[in-house]
């Protein structure tokens, strides 16, 4: 016999499953000025000018103390880094 529970409102009652984290799309509208500040730094530090705006969120809600604990790191982008030869 199954413990799931079964008719109408069944799935409201079921722990949702867990599924692949997907990265959030969202369209963001800023001053032209700001963009190029954004980008202008972003480059400076060798990210894209989202990865950059994802950065400075992710340190604002740390700094705040509202990162959620479940927030994993950004995603590394590009290259693997090259292996150490022991010589």
């Amino acid at each position: 016999m199954s413990t799931e529970p079964e008719g109408p409102g069944a799935e409201r009652e079921r722990a949702p499953a867990r599924r692949p984290q997907q990265r959030k799309q969202v369209l963001l509208r800023l001053d032209p000025l700001i963009h190029d500040a954004l980008a202008r730094w972003a480059d400076d530090e060798l990210r894209s000018a989202n990865a950059q705006i994802e950065f400075l969120l992710r340190k604002a809600l740390s700094e705040a103390g509202r990162l959620p604990r479940g927030a994993g790191a950004i995603p590394r982008r590009g290259r693997p880094p090259k292996e150490q030869k022991d010589d």
